[in-house]
This record gives structure tokens, sequence and C-alpha cells, in this order.
């Protein structure tokens, strides 16, 4: 789990910025991944954070199956990332709408945003 002593009700699904090949530096995006899952612990919300690779390293149906079917989801929010990539992105939408069809679905527009986007869709502690 990865915001401890807090029950997850929202699945963030991105990509692992150090495993998306090119000549770039992930280190600012990995900034902004952690920036957003502090705020999810800071505001008492749980999150998981599914993070892919596009090197080849998974098996993207299967590990975003298995974080979908985890437990129930009250919000996924799909990162910014996974849309630059228009089959990616299909496909993962698709998998949500089948193993977590109950879950409403939400976009960040950057990786420090992610918890408003899921705060859109889920009730936040006061």
């Amino acid at each position: 789990m990865d915001t401890p002593g807090l029950t997850p009700r929202v699945l963030v699904i991105g990509l692992d910025p150090y495993r998306v090949p090119g000549p770039w530096d992930p280190k600012p995006v990995a900034d902004g991944i952690e920036a957003g899952r502090t705020r999810f612990a800071e505001r008492g919300v749980g999150a998981e954070f599914c993070l892919l690779g596009l090197d080849g390293s998974d098996d993207i149906p299967a590990v975003v199956t298995a974080a979908l079917c985890a437990q129930p989801w009250e919000c996924v929010v799909v990162g910014g990332g996974v849309r630059n990539d228009l089959e990616l992105f299909e496909r993962v939408v698709n998998l949500v709408r089948r193993h977590a069809p109950e879950a409403a679905i939400a976009f960040n527009t950057t990786p420090t945003d992610t918890f408003e986007a899921a705060a859109r869709w889920v009730q936040v502690p006061e």
C-alpha cells in the first residue's frame, strides 16, 4: 500500500519515469509523482500507484488488471503519460471499465495535481 495506515480508495495508473526509454531526465517527473503521493497522505485519502514500464519489462494488461482487481476503487486516475499513447490509453480505459466499473475515472494534468484530480470524485476528509 502506498499510503500506510489509510485504506486505498484511489488507484493511480501512470508511467514509471525510470522505465520509459529515451534520452530524458526522469527525476523531475519522479519528484512530481512523489509530491502527488504525499498530497494523498496529507489529506487522509488512501491511494495506490500502479506505475507501468514502457521498456518491455511489464505485461501492461496483466499489471493493470491485477491492480484494478486488488480491491474496489472509488476512483481511478489515469496519468498524462498513459494518455500520450492512444493505444495504451484505450487499453487502460477499457480495462478500468471492465474491472472497476463502479469507479470514477479522473485525469490529472501533471503528476503534482493527481490528488486534485481524484478529489473531484472522492470524499476528502475535513
